[in-house]
């Protein structure tokens, strides 16, 4: 019998320490198989194309928020560079916050659990020549993103813009929403990752 969710091999990184600005301190077996306990299909909300989904559950992690408020008294902490999420993919440029300079976080209250179905999750590792590590799922957590809302906040900009390229560069090939890239302009304005 096939597994609701598994954590495809791009999320893996969000479980060590110092890799990702949403680090999960969790085992990684041991998260798959609450999120399987927890799944319940109608809970699922649209994501930005039909493949993605949004699961959002209260954090049984200790994960910390990711993300927070520019302000006058702390913009002067923000950096940027050239990144890329694996070495296959092209560097974009990307803002952030050092935790070093912030300090302590406060625990998330939720955790987003971005899913790609099973055949998205079959493309993309064809076009990145890669295998998928799993097999017998429905869904494919992609990202985790520890905050404290129950819903969706706005996907970076220029994460909008590189999932609008194709498969083989790291996109998912997905049109750029014009409307959504806008929001989600208006939110990072004001809001950057910490990491």
């Amino acid at each position: 019998m096939a597994r609701a969710i598994a954590i495809d091999q791009f999320a893996f990184r969000q479980f060590e320490q110092g890799s990702t600005s949403s680090y999960i301190p969790y085992e990684k077996s041991l998260f798959e198989e609450e999120l399987n306990k927890l799944y319940d299909p109608s809970n699922l909300k649209p994501g930005y194309a039909p493949f993605c989904k949004h699961l959002f559950i209260r954090n049984f992690t200790e994960a910390k928020i990711s993300t927070i408020r520019i302000t006058e008294e702390n913009e002067h902490l923000l950096r940027s560079g050239y990144e890329a999420r694996r070495p296959e993919e092209l560097p974009i440029l990307t803002r952030w916050m050092p935790l070093s300079s912030i300090g302590i976080l406060p625990i998330a209250k939720y955790l987003d659990i971005i899913l790609y179905s099973y055949e998205q999750i079959q493309k993309e590792n064809s076009a990145m020549e890669k295998t998928d590590l799993n097999s017998n799922y429905e869904w494919g957590v992609v990202s985790i993103k520890p905050q404290d809302i129950d819903h969706e906040l706005p996907m970076t900009p220029i994460t909008m813009m590189r999932n609008s390229l194709p498969l083989e560069f790291g996109g998912s090939g997905v049109k750029l929403d014009t409307e959504a890239y806008m929001e989600s302009v208006e939110f990072w304005q004001h809001n950057a990752l910490i990491k």
